[in-house]
C-alpha cells in the first residue's frame, strides 16, 4: 500500500470535520500512513483454519431454570415498607403538579 496523499488526509479531515494547520496535515499524513502499513501486515497473516468468533473466549448465558414457585403474601411483601396505604407502598412525591 503507498502512502496516503496530501488530499487524502484533507478529505479525511474534511470528513471529519476537523480544521488543521499545514504542520498538522503533514504529521498525519505519517501517522495515518503508519498505521495503514501496519494494518496490512495483518493480511500476511494463516487465518484459513481459525473460526470465526463474535469474542476472544467462547461465553454462554448461564440461567437457572425456571420454577414456579408459591408467591409471596402480601403481609410479606411490605413487611419491611416503612409506610403502606391500602396494600401498596408509600412513597414521597417527588414532583410537584
Amino acid at each position: 500500500m503507498s502512502d496516503l496523499s496530501r488530499s487524502d488526509v484533507e478529505k479525511i479531515a474534511y470528513l471529519a470535520r476537523l480544521e488543521l494547520t499545514e504542520a498538522e496535515k503533514a504529521l498525519y499524513q505519517r501517522q495515518l500512513s503508519a498505521i495503514l502499513h501496519y494494518a496490512e501486515r495483518l493480511n500476511e497473516l494463516e487465518l484459513d483454519d481459525v473460526p470465526p468468533t463474535a469474542h476472544a473466549i467462547s461465553q454462554q448465558n448461564v440461567m437457572r431454570e425456571d420454577v414456579v414457585e408459591t408467591p409471596l403474601s402480601m403481609d410479606d411483601v411490605l413487611f419491611n415498607a416503612p409506610q403502606t396505604a391500602q396494600d401498596q407502598f408509600v412513597v414521597q412525591a417527588i414532583l410537584d403538579e
